[in-house]
């Protein structure tokens, strides 16, 4: 985009000099996200009410110019890089808790508050929001709407669709809407919200969301298993989520992956064995002792090695000590790792397990293998060290995600799709199944300018 442009001249009126960049040093900035893919934009705007986006879209749309919006690039799967160039909109200017409403459990956010700053803020209130990823003290709501990132608490509490009223946002057309309701019941019309939830911004803008919130439970039991191998574990997780006491936390880690959380940090008690498992359940004080039992019950069982039941605060830390080391363990010795996080049903994730060790030993791959076990999703890393390494990684990967469409699973759980997984969706989606979609693309975002080049093939 020339400095002088139509279009930069119109995104100067939007916005002010102060929220409008063209220089370089600013579109480098807003390149890359989490995926280590990049590509410049041609101009960068901060966006800092609903009126601006309508403007913006209206500009972009005029001016046939791509827009992504963008929370704070934490996604792994390239769905925030501007491929296309154009105009990337990021809302960490618009970052304001509106409403914190106890009496009807919602909250009112605009896209750009942190997922840590409101958990923060509805602690006074008694209440949370249920979606919780590992990077929540420096993710964006927004982000967190458009991939649908849930973390841990999901296996009981659900994700942002089921923890979500309504929305207001702006279609690629510069119309500005909103979808939802302010009750936590509704049958009126189609379901706009969950279908933009996930849609990594091919559809709309999101201006603000109204959250639906939880009260906090009282008080948490943390329990660690260890077991002889990761299908033994496996076995566990089924059993675990076949009986009535759900645990908020299921949290698998296989024995490659402990092994190097104990290298990179042997002195913080991290076991080695051939599979772990971290549960949590939480509720009433009353209550717990027998969740924590029948849970406890559950995860025994041929292959149980150890079950630890944490008594304090202290004992807890220290059980989580494995998962805490994993992330930086991983960086040291591939730093180009692919990290995926495919989901199967929960009764499936010993076939998972296993094909997953075969699949890596067949293309003599290092192969990680973490995550939610109690919603079926796993956090697959193939970590290659040299080019040799990363081309037999791609051809595994491949095969990963045919085995998971074998399983009835599918390609992302929270991650999305992105630049990343985009080759592989006619893989998890039928022809008739894409062709919807991208009608739906098309309703919404008629000249496509809504991040282009992700999601659908």
């Amino acid at each position: 985009m020339p400095l002088h442009s139509p279009l930069l001249d119109r995104l100067r009126e939007i916005f002010g000099p102060a929220a409008c960049a063209a220089d370089e040093a600013s579109r480098l900035a807003y390149a890359y996200d989490n995926s280590r893919l990049d590509a410049l934009p041609d101009a960068v705007v901060f966006p800092t009410g609903h009126a601006q986006v309508e403007a913006l879209v209206r500009a972009c749309r005029e001016h046939r110019a791509p827009l992504v919006a963008r929370g704070r690039g934490s996604n792994t799967t390239g769905a925030t890089v501007p491929v296309a160039g154009g105009v990337v909109a990021s809302f960490e200017r618009m970052n304001r808790i509106l409403r914190i409403d106890p009496d009807n459990r919602l909250a009112v956010v605009e896209p750009g508050v942190l997922n840590g700053d409101l958990q923060k803020a509805l602690i006074a209130h008694g209440f949370f929001w249920p979606p919780d990823p590992s990077s929540a003290p420096w993710c964006s709501i927004g982000g967190n709407l458009a991939c649908n990132a849930a973390g841990p608490r999901a296996v009981k509490y659900g994700t942002p669709r089921e923890n979500t009223l309504g929305l207001r946002a702006v279609a690629g057309t510069g119309e500005g809407f909103r979808c939802g309701t302010w009750t936590s019941k509704g049958a009126t019309g189609y379901d706009l919200t969950r279908l933009l939830i996930g849609s990594e911004g091919t559809l709309a803008v999101v201006t603000e969301a109204t959250l639906k919130l939880t009260p906090r439970p009282s008080a948490i039991r943390t329990l660690r298993a260890t077991y002889r191998d990761v299908d033994a574990a496996a076995r566990a997780v089924a059993r675990i989520m076949a009986q009535p006491a759900t645990p908020c936390a299921l949290e698998f880690i296989d024995g490659v992956a402990l092994r190097l959380a104990h290298d990179y940090a042997p002195d913080a008690g991290v076991p080695l064995a051939g599979a772990l498992l971290m549960i949590e359940v939480d509720g009433e004080p009353d209550a717990l002792p027998a969740a924590a039992e029948a849970v406890a019950r559950a995860a025994r069982g041929d292959g149980l090695e150890e079950l630890r039941i944490a008594r304090d605060a202290v004992e807890t830390q220290a059980l989580w000590s494995a998962r805490k080391a994993l992330s930086p363990a991983q960086r040291t010795i591939a730093p180009d790792k692919i990290n995926e996080d495919v989901v199967v049903p929960v009764s499936r994730l010993p076939e998972l397990v296993a094909g997953i060790k075969r699949l890596a030993a067949q293309h003599d791959v290092l192969i990680v293998s973490f995550g939610h076990a109690g919603n079926g999703n796993l956090h697959v890393n193939l970590l290659p060290r040299d080019a040799a390494e990363r081309e037999r990684a791609h051809a595994c990967l491949a095969e990963v995600f045919a085995l998971v469409v074998e399983l009835d699973g599918t390609l992302s759980g929270e991650h999305g799709i992105g630049i990343a997984k985009r080759p592989f969706m006619p893989l998890a989606l039928q022809p008739s199944t894409l062709g919807l979609m991208r009608a739906v693309k098309q309703a919404f975002d008629p000249d496509g300018i809504l991040n282009p080049g992700k999601l659908l093939p």
